[in-house]
């Protein structure tokens, strides 16, 4: 199955210790490139996460980011400004011995007087990052499955328009025959021409000059280029169908193809072949292109 290197998903677990949300974003690259991001308090669980990913993904740069909210709730913290409590005590001493206020300080004076008192909320401990592991092999599990369906999705685009672009290839590689055939065939004539006007003024072996000419028009025979290149062609079927990721190998079989071309070129005669080998290496190289997306 063919799929794509490029993809995003995003997948969120909740429960009552807080939120738990992964994305991954994919592109495209030569091997596997893991780049994560995970808050501090889940530090300790990357090389699970990584190992996670590993067996999931064969290519492409990964960038994972996670992001923990903790639901515990905050614990309130109560502090009495001393400094501030005893002037204001100093103060109403003066003021009962003036005989302006009678009674003590209260504690509900204290609460009466915004200064008296501070009131924090301190923050609970949160969970280590042991405790959420299997938290997050939920939620990246989820992740990992929807990007894997994204990308099997681009896959199969991917497939269908490198799949006509074969069947091009394989009519095109069949017009360089035919291309070449015609070269051949007027190689031999010329040769056979130009010998019968050397024939009218120096003595030649009829015999012995027919075998050499048949010889020079063998040196243009891409018989065996050819082969290999249906060859090739058929393999792809093989790679593109089969369960294992084939970008690498797709992309190492265009380059043994275009090796191919290449020497059928500079073979082959004929006035129409180079026009069809331009035309088989643009292919090529539009399917060269394409593949770079292809796991």
């Amino acid at each position: 199955m063919m799929r794509s290197m490029t993809g995003f998903a995003a997948a969120t677990v909740d429960d009552d210790r807080g939120t738990l949300s992964v994305t991954i974003r994919a592109v495209n690259h030569r091997f596997l490139d893991l780049q994560l991001r995970l808050p501090t308090s889940l530090a300790e669980l990357e090389p699970r996460v990584r190992t996670l990913l590993q067996k999931s993904l064969a290519r492409g740069r990964v960038e994972l980011q996670a992001t923990l909210q903790p639901r515990a709730a905050a614990a309130p913290t109560v502090e009495l400004n001393e400094g501030f409590v005893e002037a204001v005590t100093s103060a109403i001493e003066v003021a009962r011995a003036a005989g302006l206020v009678q009674g003590t300080l209260t504690p509900g004076d204290l609460l009466r007087l915004p200064q008296a008192l501070s009131i924090r909320e301190r923050p609970s401990e949160p969970e280590s990052g042991a405790g959420w592991a299997e938290t997050m092999d939920t939620v990246l599990s989820r992740a990992v499955t929807a990007l894997d369906e994204m990308r099997t999705r681009e896959g199969t685009l991917l497939r269908a328009d490198l799949a006509g672009r074969k069947a091009a290839l394989a009519t095109l590689i069949g017009q360089v025959v035919a291309a070449a055939e015609t070269g051949r065939q007027q190689l031999e004539s010329r040769l056979l021409e130009r010998a019968r006007e050397m024939s009218a003024t120096l003595p030649i072996d009829q015999a012995s000059l027919a075998q050499e000419v048949v010889r020079a028009a063998q040196r243009s025979d891409i018989a065996e280029e050819v082969t290999r290149f249906r060859a090739h062609l058929e393999h792809w079927d093989a790679l593109s169908d089969g369960d294992e990721p084939c970008g690498r190998k797709l992309d190492f079989l265009l380059q043994e193809m275009n090796r191919e071309i290449n020497t059928i070129g500079s073979k082959a005669d004929g006035l129409q072949v180079s026009e069809h080998i331009i035309d088989v290496k643009a292919e090529l190289e539009r399917m060269r292109e394409q593949v770079q997306n292809v796991e």
